[in-house]
């Protein structure tokens, strides 16, 4: 009676520990899998930040290329209005 009590005993606490190993186990699973498509989201966020940064920069790149080119725009029209006012000047007031 004592025997069988014991190995009743032993079976169950294989049994029990059989099943903490599978949910052991499964939990694990779940936590890789969480893991994983953690790893995923960060990896697609990071892509995402990156491309942004690249057609931002350009971006800033067109930007200053157009303020440059209008900068050289403006400041040949202005040479050309001081160039064309000086002619003006000189022919009014060096008559000969």
């Amino acid at each position: 009676m004592v025997r069988t009590w014991c190995v009743r005993l032993i079976v169950a606490l294989i049994v029990a520990g059989a099943c903490t190993g599978t949910v052991q186990a499964r939990q694990n699973s779940a936590d890789g899998g969480i893991k994983h498509d953690g790893k995923a989201v960060g990896k697609d966020i990071g892509h995402g930040a990156r491309t942004v940064g690249h057609e931002t920069r350009r971006l800033a790149i067109k930007v200053g290329h157009g303020a440059r080119d209008a900068g050289k725009g403006i400041g040949h029209g202005a040479r050309d209005g001081w160039n064309a006012t000086r002619k003006a000047v000189k022919g009014i007031f060096e008559h000969d």
